[in-house]
């Protein structure tokens, strides 16, 4: 990842799209995680652009033109145009393709006519005009995009091709001196033209440099990976004229999620995706989850289950996970699990809670919707999984009477009366990376940051994906 001091700064000038079609609302936030997640960018967006001069523009390296809407006004769209000329980068694509700053209006008709003054100098920020009467595209449909200019900073270095799934535009004409990156033949068996378009490009702007990419209709469009890439390359090359390697990503915790026995917020789901080093995968029963060899296919699982009895095949599948070193984080409930396997909940989990009362332990109680807090217990502060995890005020479900092993390591701890003391700690397993986590009952949980970071870090340090 690029240094804080040399993040590039990106203005996503958005705020009015051509409503129902291109939703500004969804789409920004999404490009804007998306592409902060590469590492290279410092993104801001402006949803009122009338307002931009040049003193708004000027502690930025690139704009990112995700607006249809009425004209800016002279003002701004000089302010713009300044600050491309003089060195800086201007990005846009799809959906800005046409509309008011062409001079062009909707009619009721679906039909666009040319019936307004243009933004002289939009057409060269964007590359392209498209006459009204070859305003559109294919169906929507899954497509090969292919780099063509592979000497060219965007495309050098990644894959040939990439799928699009998308609307493919047609007919546009390009500016003198605009330099093709990439294309996608046009099928007319799908509406298309029969001829390769143009799916991104780039040209220059006084000193600036511009690139403009058709794609990106709706976000199942702007997930696709090529998509993504390409805005981002494009992005970096108009900023600053070259684009980096890319790095190599960190390598992926594999974890298996388990569920069932017990209901629980969707909201468990978020805590998994989206995350750049975890990838996972879900099974809702005891025998889709360990019917099958565990070890070496995953790096950590995730126990949100709650089930008293296991399968003998399933104990030695599980077994064998453990004993080879596998990760294991254990959720709230899941303290429940397999209390009719001693070795589980005594070598491995190393706490237990009772449903019903036993020879010598009473029965565990338990109580839904109470305020309280999980604080860092003196002296593991440095411990991995407490990495940037504050403490953690909490409306969720508390736990007392269980047993818990002298050989667990406390992590966090509580002082409400409810509860028992130690409320996140490492197992005592010798070979195995165990976690458990009593928190987790409640949806308001599940979406606060500190407890998402605490099961993440879980998560990565079981998985032995940081140290």
């Amino acid at each position: 990842m690029l240094a804080a001091a040399v993040l590039i700064k990106v203005l996503i000038v958005t705020g009015t799209t051509d409503l129902p079609y291109h939703d500004w609302r969804v789409s920004t936030p999404f490009l804007r995680a998306e592409l902060e997640k590469t590492g290279r960018f410092d993104i801001k967006a402006a949803e009122e652009p009338r307002g931009l001069n040049a003193a708004a523009l000027a502690g930025y390296d690139v704009i990112l033109w995700h607006y249809n809407g009425p004209r800016l006004g002279a003002a701004a769209e000089q302010a713009i145009e300044s600050f491309v000329r003089s060195g800086k980068g201007f990005v846009s694509f799809h959906g800005v393709t046409y509309g008011a700053c062409y001079g062009q209006t909707r009619q009721p008709n679906m039909k666009w006519v040319q019936d307004s003054e243009a933004w002289p100098a939009y057409a060269d920020l964007v590359g392209a005009s498209w006459k009204v009467e070859h305003i559109g595209h294919s169906i929507r449909h899954v497509f090969p995009v292919k780099y063509t200019d592979r000497e060219h900073p965007i495309a050098r270095g990644v894959p040939e091709t990439f799928t699009a799934n998308d609307e493919l535009y047609h007919k546009l004409d390009l500016r003198p001196g605009v330099r093709v990156i990439a294309q996608a033949f046009s099928d007319k068996a799908k509406g298309g033209t029969g001829k390769d378009e143009p799916m991104l490009w780039t040209n220059s702007f006084g000193q600036g440099r511009i690139a403009h990419c058709p794609l990106g209709h709706d976000l199942s469009a702007m997930a696709q990976q090529g998509f993504l890439t390409a805005l981002a390359r494009s992005l970096e090359w108009a900023a600053t004229g070259a684009v980096q390697p890319a790095a190599v990503a960190p390598e992926k915790a594999r974890v298996l999620v388990v569920t069932g026995g017990h209901g629980f917020p969707a909201d468990f789901y978020s805590l998994f995706e989206g995350h750049p080093r975890i990838a996972w995968t879900h099974a809702g029963t005891q025998a889709a989850a360990f019917g099958r060899k565990l070890a070496g296919n995953f790096d950590t699982i995730v126990f949100h289950d709650m089930g008293e009895t296991i399968g003998e095949q399933e104990q030695a599948n599980l077994r064998e996970f453990v004993e080879a070193g596998g990760g294991i984080v254990s959720t709230h409930h899941s303290i429940v699990n397999y209390t009719s396997w001693p070795w589980w909940w005594e070598e491995v989990i190393g706490g237990k809670y009772f449903v019903n009362e036993l020879p010598g332990h009473p029965k565990s109680a338990y109580k839904e919707g109470v305020d309280f807090s999980a604080t860092v217990v003196k002296g593991a502060q440095k411990h991995p999984v407490l990495e940037g995890v504050p403490p953690l005020p909490v409306h969720d479900e508390v736990y007392k009477g269980m047993w818990q092993s002298a050989r667990i390591q406390p992590l966090m701890e509580t002082d409400h009366p409810d509860n028992d003391r130690v409320v996140v700690y490492v197992g005592p397993h010798p070979k195995a990376r165990v976690v458990y986590i009593q928190l987790g009952h409640s949806a308001s949980t599940m979406r606060y940051p500190g407890y998402r970071k605490l099961v993440q870090n879980a998560i990565l340090w079981t998985a032995r994906k940081v140290d």
